[in-house]
């Protein structure tokens, strides 16, 4: 379940399916919000989680099941839904008031900014941790390191490290950490700031800042195993 809010151009979009795996049925519901606040004419949008969780990542327990034999198609879509928000017209802010784990912390890098809360919830890339020779693709690694200063990459790609606000703000993983009851003003105060700019502009400029994530999102993926 996703909700989304308009106002003032900037669009709202609140994760509120308990952990937030992505499945599905959770990339269609974000894909329709972000086809709403675009058609809406936004300029801008934040995305929150719920309760504990922004995202914890893939839904193994959908891909381990049902999604077994869908799971090739699902993660090309996961790919392609990080190379939109990572191109998107619309300036993006990933409010990250709970746990930010694996393909979930991913999607939160792959906006034009992140903040996070102070004092709860951890941003993590736990692949390290994963039994599995194929624990991230080519796209989620050129996609984090196209979002995260050199330190943080290899601090968090080697040893899994789980960051807590200060900790991610720090290392310039999140822009800023904030107390709770500010964490969503101060996303929604960034976005504002951007959201009168040009969208095609905007795109344009994404295209030739990230064109080798956006290529390396977009390529087709022969042989892997979900992990994340």
């Amino acid at each position: 379940m996703i909700e989304l809010e308009i106002r003032d151009s900037v669009a709202r979009i609140r994760f509120a399916a308990g952990d937030n795996a992505l499945n599905p049925a959770f990339l269609d519901d974000f894909e329709s919000a972000l086809d709403r606040a675009e058609a809406a004419g936004a300029g801008a949008f934040i995305t929150t989680g719920s309760g504990r969780f922004y995202s914890t990542g893939l839904d193994l327990a959908w891909l381990g099941g049902e999604g077994r034999e869908q799971a090739g198609p699902f993660l090309e879509r996961v790919h392609r839904v990080f190379g939109r928000v990572l191109a998107s017209p619309l300036f993006g802010v990933a409010a990250i008031g709970g746990h930010a784990f694996a393909a979930g912390a991913m999607l939160a890098l792959a906006h034009d900014t992140c903040v996070m809360r102070e004092d709860r919830g951890y941003f993590c890339l736990p692949e390290i941790d994963l039994a599995s020779g194929q624990p991230l693709t080519a796209g989620m690694m050129a996609l984090i390191a196209s979002r995260l200063p050199p330190r943080a990459l290899h601090e968090a790609i080697a040893t899994g490290r789980r960051y807590g606000g200060r900790a991610a703000a720090a290392l310039g993983i999140v822009q800023q950490a904030y107390p709770e009851e500010e964490l969503i003003a101060a996303a929604l105060a960034l976005a504002s700031a951007q959201a009168e700019r040009d969208p095609e502009t905007r795109r344009a400029l994404k295209q030739l800042l990230y064109g080798p994530a956006l290529a390396a999102l977009e390529a087709p993926l022969p042989n892997f195993r979900t992990s994340t």
